[in-house]
């Protein structure tokens, strides 16, 4: 099973940090991405200034995907040892 996933780079605007330190995703993002309200986006670090935000759901279906992958690639790996 392949994952339905574009490599698309995109600039959706800018957003500021409120004062409870919340963020507001611009609008186009939202209908590209197809976030709905209360959705939950997990939130990472990348280098010493960057953040990214990834949906819980598209994040859940990569690492089924990923533990496929790995569970063939130890089987494969089983049987070059042997």
């Amino acid at each position: 099973m392949s994952l339905p996933l574009k490599v698309e780079e995109r600039c959706f605007g800018m957003t500021t940090v409120g004062e409870k330190g919340q963020v507001v995703v611009p609008a186009a993002a939202r209908k590209s991405l197809k976030l709905s309200k209360g959705e939950k986006l997990l939130v990472f670090g990348m280098g010493h200034e960057m953040i990214v935000l990834a949906k819980i759901s598209t994040i859940e279906q990569f690492a089924s995907h990923l533990s496929k992958k790995l569970t063939t690639l130890k089987g494969a790996l089983n049987k070059a040892k042997n």
